[in-house]
């Protein structure tokens, strides 16, 4: 079996497991607000929690463009099951594989592939959100070992996670990107104390929180990549993968709520007729085919040219921000078909889906910040061509 056959393989099965197992039990998703422990075992088994960790660990050892398209497979159940297990295969160990050392790798990667353990990325703060570099929790040298105290906020599997990649501030002189540091810190270590889940507007089955760090000693070998000053690289590297991977997961909760869309439109009948036959509905339904198609062709050029070895920093981006951007229009209008019980969650999953939606604009950098980001590298990309010709 080739390497294209064993994956076509691999995303028949993914696919077959999130439309006959994930999406039956998203209401039991809901009702508890945890996934439950036979079908995380499920997912152990079926090996997503390796889906980006090379071979050599353990892992799947996807390719970027690979990890898309069994992104968008995994999105069409409900968010819970991609958090699970993506931040094993995106955020929390992305950092290990770029730039751990050969020991921090060794140790932890194969147990993050085979979903023995699960990750987790903290890096954003009360004060430091847009503005990473702000971060304010402090690590500092002591022997063999580093104090830690400070505090992360909105950490998306903390409550649940066994391996903590932690961004510090090693220099409290240097206030830039330079001073900053990634540790791996475990679960019970003394002095890391993660907060109890927050309440939030959607996304119920993936546990958010806060982590509070009190003298926190960690060992010195636990600093990535044993070199301080690297940590904010770092995680620019993960992230910038990792905004390619949301845009994936943006995507197929569309393709799920534009297919729920579509199969109201065919069975609900107004004034004698199926909804769908109505112009108004059908562009609606064209809107969102268009929005859902757009972001799944930009967002696999984007992985083949990342997976080619090109810098595609600001195409990362872009797929970020245009992708959860379509997400949400398709959400608004697919409520909007289904009218009244797209409103109700007793009618229908469209409301659940909906708030789940909203949070894929805010998190991995808001949509103005992606903005932002996208002007800046454009105006100085083409900066110096303007200074040439004047």
């Amino acid at each position: 079996m080739t390497g294209s056959e064993g994956f076509a393989t691999r995303l028949a099965q993914i696919r077959h497991w999130v439309q006959t197992v994930a999406i039956p039990a998203e209401e039991e998703v809901v009702a508890s607000d945890q996934i439950p422990e036979r079908l995380v075992e499920d997912m152990r088994r079926l090996g997503f929690f390796g889906w980006s960790i090379p071979r050599q660990y353990g892992g799947s050892g996807f390719t970027t463009t690979e990890l898309a398209r069994a992104n968008f497979e995994i999105a069409q159940a409900s968010t819970a099951f991609r958090a699970r297990a993506g931040t094993n295969t995106g955020i929390g160990a992305e950092g290990l594989v770029q730039d751990g050392t050969e020991a921090q790798r060794d140790a932890w990667l194969p147990r993050l592939a085979s979903g023995e353990i699960t990750s987790c990325l903290a890096l954003t703060e009360p004060g430091a959100g847009s503005d990473a570099i702000a971060v304010a929790t402090t690590a500092r040298r002591d022997g063999d070992a580093y104090v830690l105290n400070g505090k992360k906020a909105f950490i998306t599997n903390a409550p649940i996670a066994d391996l903590f990649t932690v961004i510090a501030r090693t220099d409290p002189d240097n206030p830039k990107k330079g001073g900053l540091s990634a540790f791996l810190i475990e679960k019970g270590t003394p002095g890391l104390v993660p907060g109890a889940p927050y309440r939030k507007m959607g996304q119920e089955g993936s546990p958010v929180s806060e982590i509070t760090f009190a003298d926190c000693r960690v060992p010195a070998e636990n600093l990535i990549g044993g070199v301080e000053g690297s940590g904010f690289d770092t995680v620019m590297k993960a992230l910038n993968k990792q905004r390619i991977n949301l845009a994936a997961f943006c995507t197929g909760s569309a393709m799920r709520m534009l297919d729920e869309a579509i199969q109201h439109a065919l069975t609900r009948k107004q004034f004698g007729r199926p909804i769908g036959d109505f112009q108004l509905v059908q562009a609606m339904i064209a809107d969102c085919q268009t929005d859902v198609h757009t972001a799944r062709a930009l967002i696999l050029e984007t992985a083949a040219r990342r997976d080619a070895g090109e810098d595609v920093t600001m195409e990362a981006s872009i797929c970020k921000y245009h992708a959860s951007e379509a997400c949400g229009r398709v959400a608004d209008r697919a409520v909007q078909i289904f009218g009244g019980s797209g409103y109700v969650a007793d009618y229908s999953c469209i409301e659940r889906l909906y708030r789940d939606a909203r949070l894929f604009r805010l998190y991995e950098g808001t949509s103005q910040i992606h903005q932002l980001n996208i002007a800046k590298r454009t105006l100085s990309a083409a900066a110096p061509s303007l200074r040439a010709a004047s």
